[in-house]
């Protein structure tokens, strides 16, 4: 029952109970969570250079120009056959890290060729608590960025009760 000043006493989906329950479900068929590590350092040409090196070198890099390295990574929900698979039922800014970060990160380092987001439409999503992102909101979103970005192919789920 929601203690939401605007959804007082009304029953609602429960977004981290809806998370465990596909979590479940794609684990059972073979998907399993994946990261991409790194490193970092607050001089950006440094970054740009150490980028596509591999975790080692990058080190080894910024340490040798006397910059301090920073041990970075992003993890993404489930992968499996290089197709990554972010179920987002939190707050609505953890989309857009999903989309330019997350799945660019992935990408960009050759784990996947793809990358799926599935979001709550809005149905569902007013029966949520108050917060979550919702598919038609965000496809609104992604739309207008223009054809090309981000510059990872992508497929948004919308799912309903």
């Amino acid at each position: 029952m929601s203690k939401e000043k605007t959804k007082f006493g009304k029953r609602l989906y429960a977004p981290a109970e809806l998370n465990k329950s596909m979590g479940r479900k794609f684990t059972e068929r073979g998907w399993s969570e994946s990261r991409t590590a790194y490193w970092v350092t607050k001089d950006a040409q440094l970054i740009r250079k150490t980028m596509h090196a591999d975790q080692a070198e990058q080190k080894r890099l910024i340490e040798e120009a006397g910059e301090t390295a920073l041990y970075s990574y992003n993890q993404t929900d489930f992968v499996k056959e290089r197709v990554a698979v972010e179920v987002q039922f939190g707050k609505y800014s953890f989309v857009a890290f999903d989309l330019f970060v997350k799945h660019m990160a992935f990408f960009v380092d050759g784990v996947i060729d793809l990358g799926i987001e599935i979001l709550p439409m809005k149905e569902l999503q007013s029966e949520m608590s108050s917060g979550p992102a919702y598919y038609e909101g965000e496809l609104y979103n992604l739309i207008r960025q223009g054809r090309g970005i981000p510059a990872v192919p992508l497929v948004i789920v919308g799912i309903a009760p």
